[in-house]
């Protein structure tokens, strides 16, 4: 049995191959299924399927890719998902997805920023729901057991291979204990250690970061973390939810509080349209320099747009703020800041199937790294579900039919259930939310969009005060059920990696894509590597295979013409 941590869409993407290949499969999430981070992709998925422009080809698509990671993306992941991609969008139209086409049946590709081609394939702008509820549809027909509500709080390890998971029932605290050949972790990024971030509460937390790491893994390129540009500020609880690039796409003009519109400073040829670490550069910038809204923000205005236009392609965005604050668009700027929003790095992965350091043990989708390097292009996340859940759940079928026998360990699983009774047990007076607050709180201050040597040490200083302090929480399961045991693990996980992240942008000296260093503005070609951290290790450098011929030769700078960069 092969054992899948997370229900979103690279968690069943590996549940359907493997129940297809006819090895049995179990799913398990704390989400509602229905609910996974990946339902709120919007954009599109990519493939250069070649049904708009007949001259794009995987080769353009993996050169673009390469040279928008900043040339630290991985050659050989890169050419596995680009390679892949078209096979990715016929399982989904297998499994009967119904993607956005022309008038001749053709699948319908828009541009997506930094693409040399209309390669962006799409349903409307609620591409990853639709792609959510096509894998739930087909891992229903397939009869895939999906356990919703189950907090997995450690993998079980023997002899440096694992041997399945322990974990507890949110509702009702009832303990798993599942025994398994292989596991498969989906589990999300660490975006949720940021004080706005596009995540939902208690969702992409660093728990894949944790399981990974305690089970004898490693982290890569946790330092690099996209910012989105436009997060809401309030109310508090929804801090950080984005409004789509959609608005600026469609003609949003930024301002700051002064009422200029600042873009002019930063990019005067793109203006709004440049790319999403730029404009989350000019923005933090406005208001780190005092420019910025009382709030700590600036303004995104569509209001000078006609009323029909914003009601016909931006109608998420004028229901979300209407929902939300009561404001709307048509009439009113909307008060935005960069927001955490995308880890592209993750768990140290081989590119040919997403293994790890220990036997049996793979990480895919936004838990994994390797294919985005310093900047991910927009759509490259949903095809990546795809080709590696796949590629993944054939390797890990693999893996499972060719065990003659598994060796377990009743010292690991005691460890495991010590773990949970331990915590129960806490009685302290450190809460744990305040705790979590303080890892946002130190991470949006000293590791947020613009870091400098003297903030990242401050921040490790605060972060080691935090971690002494964890050893006195109280945690109070109550009758609406176990959360607060479940936070008081996001609370582990959170802070192993803000420590991975804060340790491993110490040690990159250079600004690169999403990570600037003010106190080293410029790119070091001998830093043209990946950081790879572990507890034992610290930062090691890890050197990056050169990129093909046949695809540096199409590395070039793309058009930005009539084009939302993302």
């Amino acid at each position: 049995m092969v054992l899948v941590i997370g229900t979103g869409g690279a968690g069943l993407r590996a549940a359907i191959e493997l129940a297809e290949a006819g090895v049995d499969v179990l799913a398990v999430g704390k989400r509602p299924k229905e609910d996974a981070h990946t339902a709120l992709a919007a954009g599109g998925i990519n493939a250069a399927l070649a049904t708009m422009d007949p001259e794009d080809s995987w080769q353009q698509h993996a050169a673009d890719t390469i040279k928008e990671s900043y040339l630290l993306a991985d050659p050989r992941t890169v050419e596995i998902v680009t390679q892949g991609a078209a096979r990715g969008i016929d399982d989904l139209e297998r499994y009967g997805m119904a993607f956005a086409r022309e008038e001749d049946g053709r699948i319908s590709q828009r541009f997506f920023g930094a693409h040399k081609f209309r390669r962006t394939a799409f349903a409307g702008d609620y591409t990853g729901l639709e792609i959510q509820r096509t894998l739930i549809r087909r891992a229903q027909q397939l009869d895939i057991p999906v356990l919703d509500g189950v907090y997995i709080t450690r993998l079980l390890v023997h002899d440096g291979a694992v041997f399945g998971a322990y974990g507890f029932d949110l509702a009702s605290g009832r303990r798993y204990l599942i025994q398994a050949d292989a596991v498969i972790l989906a589990a999300g990024g660490h975006t949720r250690i940021w004080r706005r971030t596009s995540s939902r509460r208690d969702e992409n937390t660093g728990d894949s970061f944790r399981l990974a790491v305690d089970a004898g893994a490693r982290l890569r390129d946790a330092e690099l973390v996209q910012f989105h540009p436009s997060g809401i500020i309030e109310p508090e609880n929804a801090a950080g939810t984005l409004v789509s690039e959609a608005a600026r796409g469609e003609g949003g003009i930024l301002r700051n509080a002064l009422g200029e519109r600042f873009m002019a400073r930063y990019d005067p040829d793109r203006m709004e349209l440049s790319t999403r670490d730029r404009v989350a550069l000019a923005s933090y910038t406005e208001i780190k320099e005092g420019r910025g809204t009382p709030n700590g923000a600036v303004w995104l205005d569509v209001s000078h747009l006609p009323r029909q236009t914003i009601m016909t392609r931006l109608p998420r965005v004028y229901q979300t703020l209407l929902d939300l604050q009561m404001l709307d668009i048509t009439r009113e700027p909307i008060e935005i800041a960069p927001t955490a929003h995308y880890s592209m790095g993750g768990v140290w992965v081989r590119p040919e199937d997403h293994s790890t350091d220990v036997a049996g043990l793979y990480a895919i989708g936004e838990a994994s790294s390797g294919l985005h390097g310093a900047n991910r292009l927009g759509g490259n996340s949903l095809i990546e579900l795809l080709v590696f859940g796949r590629i993944t759940g054939q390797a890990a079928a693999a893996y499972s039919q060719s065990l003659t026998a598994q060796r377990r360990s009743a010292a690991a699983v005691a460890e495991a259930r010590a773990e949970v009774d331990d915590l129960l047990a806490a009685d302290g007076p450190e809460n744990v939310r305040a705790l979590q607050r303080a890892i946002r709180n130190t991470m949006t201050e000293h590791a947020g969009v613009v870091r400098d040597e003297e903030g990242l040490r401050a921040g490790l200083a605060e972060l080691s005060v935090i971690e002494k302090r964890m050893a006195d929480v109280g945690v109070h399961p109550d009758i609406a059920g176990y959360q607060d045991l479940a936070h008081a693990f996001d609370l582990k996980s959170a802070a192993m990696a803000a420590r991975a992240t804060l340790e491993s942008a110490l040690e990159r000296r250079e600004t690169r894509g999403c990570h600037n260093r003010s106190d080293h503005p410029d790119q070091d070609p001998a830093l043209r590597v990946n950081l790879v951290w572990s507890p034992a290790t610290g930062v090691t450098r890890e050197s990056i295979p050169d990129v093909p011929d046949e695809i540096s030769a199409l590395m070039q700078e793309v058009s930005t013409e009539g084009k939302l960069v993302e």
